[in-house]
């Protein structure tokens, strides 16, 4: 099989008959608990039971209103963490000697649903009479189009500012093609455009103050939603090691066109990723795939612990990889020409539990010990660019370079800057950067409004 089979487009989704049948299993919970556990709102019960029903349209409604990323988060949500967690299909047999059972496959219903709509060629809004007020969005990933879309669909002039060629943010560049395809992200991408949003490509707000320029440009109101692009290193410096990727650098490239590039670093290569959650499961998956010789995921807890879902650690076994758990890496060793050789690593045990709930690594003294490997792609978290605040230097920020914005709103210290995403929460969850585009483009209606409001710049 060639590479490019490989990496074809993800796999199919439910057909109608399917779609219907997992809905047929809905109890219709007057609670709806599926529905409390939506980070969300996108309300899965309240389309599933439509779906029941056979009001496909009225299915396709609820989510498209409630979520114009529908799509996006019917494929790439952790479901089975948040709303499928809470289904109550899980508990109706629990005393039974055979166990539960599985709970509906929310999920894959919600991603039907959003491709019928395409299929069928269901418009759910209507182009606005547009308003006065003028928008600026700074980023394109889900927040800011979640922002962008909420806002554009009540007629407020909205551009998105974008530092790179095409908009869509880690849906774009952050995730591998079988596991999320552009065929189904320029779907996306179309509903979104036809709300009249504008679109500034190439556009990086980045100089100095560039935020508070927006306002004094004409922008009525800025939402910040630039992402996290930088990636976290065990090294602060020597990143120019040969052979050592972050996996911002490493992912982007496969789905950037510099896919066959890298294929010449991984093929007949041994192979090591840092970290235990999806986008390193993106990254030993897909090295797989690049026909690495040995694939190794190194994670300093134990495989219960991994954030990574089931399924994704499971498929990464099957597919060969070795996991080299309880082991912390500490350092890079290179030859004489800076081309990596080998890792060093420590061996860990587990403690007590620390913020997060999970026990907590401890180096275990004397155990260290060094692995031949000839690429290394650290997928250990994103941090914010060190520049950033330059970016925006009245608004303020935390000790991490994140911006600091009110939850339930996304108001910053600067009247007219709202944020959300990842530049507010650190990395998290598509569902919940939509969410948090949701909220703010409430708050700058609200705002908008206000007649006496006061811009102040400073």
């Amino acid at each position: 099989m060639s590479t490019d089979d490989k990496f074809k487009q993800m796999s199919r989704g439910l057909d109608l008959a399917q779609a219907i049948a997992e809905a047929d299993r809905c109890l219709l919970c007057h609670d709806a608990p599926c529905s409390e556990a939506c980070p969300a709102e996108t309300k899965p019960a309240e389309f599933i039971r439509k779906l029941r029903f056979k009001n496909i349209t009225g299915a396709i409604r609820t989510i498209k209103e409630n979520n114009i990323l529908g799509g996006a988060c019917g494929v790439l949500c952790p479901t089975a963490q948040l709303c499928e967690e809470k289904c109550s299909a899980i508990f109706k047999s629990q005393n039974r000697p055979e166990g539960a059972d599985n709970p509906i496959q929310i999920g894959r219903i919600q991603r039907f649903l959003i491709e019928q709509s395409w299929d069928r060629d269901i418009r759910i809004f209507d182009k606005p009479a547009p308003r006065d007020e003028k928008i600026a969005v700074v980023g394109s990933g889900p927040a800011g189009l979640s922002c962008a879309a909420e806002l554009a669909k009540e007629g407020y002039q909205v551009t998105v500012f974008e530092a790179r060629p095409e908009p869509g943010g880690v849906l774009r560049y952050g995730v591998v093609s079988y596991r999320f395809d552009m065929n189904f992200l320029e779907h996306e991408m179309k509903d979104i455009k036809a709300l009249g949003i504008k679109f500034q490509c190439n556009t990086a707000v980045t100089g100095k103050q560039g935020a508070e320029k927006l306002l004094q440009d004409g922008f009525d109101a800025v939402f910040l939603a630039p992402g996290l692009w930088e990636a976290a290193s065990l090294k602060s410096t020597d990143r120019d090691i040969d052979g050592l990727f972050s996996s911002v650098e490493y992912l982007s490239a496969l789905r950037d066109g510099r896919r066959g590039d890298m294929e010449k670093k991984i093929q007949g290569k041994s192979v090591a990723v840092i970290g235990g959650g999806s986008v390193a499961m993106d990254c030993i998956e897909s090295a797989v795939k690049l026909a690495a010789k040995d694939v190794y995921l190194i994670y300093r807890r134990s495989y219960s612990q991994m954030p990574a879902e089931a399924d994704e650690r499971i498929e990464a076994l099957e597919a060969g990889v070795h996991f080299l758990l309880l082991n912390q890496p500490l350092d890079y060793e290179t030859d004489d020409q800076n081309r990596l050789t080998r890792l060093k690593l420590v061996r860990t045990r587990l403690g007590e539990p620390d913020e997060s709930g999970r026990r907590r690594p401890e180096l275990i003294e004397d155990s260290e010990w060094i692995m031949a490997v000839d690429v290394v792609i650290e997928a250990i978290g994103n941090i914010a660019d060190p520049d950033s605040p330059q970016w925006y230097p009245t608004v303020e920020i935390d000790d991490k370079k994140l911006i600091k914005a009110e939850a339930e709103t996304g108001t910053t210290s600067v009247d007219g800057i709202f944020a959300g995403g990842d530049i507010v929460r650190g990395p998290a969850l598509v569902v919940q950067a939509v969410q948090d585009g949701k909220l703010a483009a409430r708050a700058i209606k609200e705002y908008l409004g206000n007649d006496e409001r006061i811009l102040h710049i400073g």
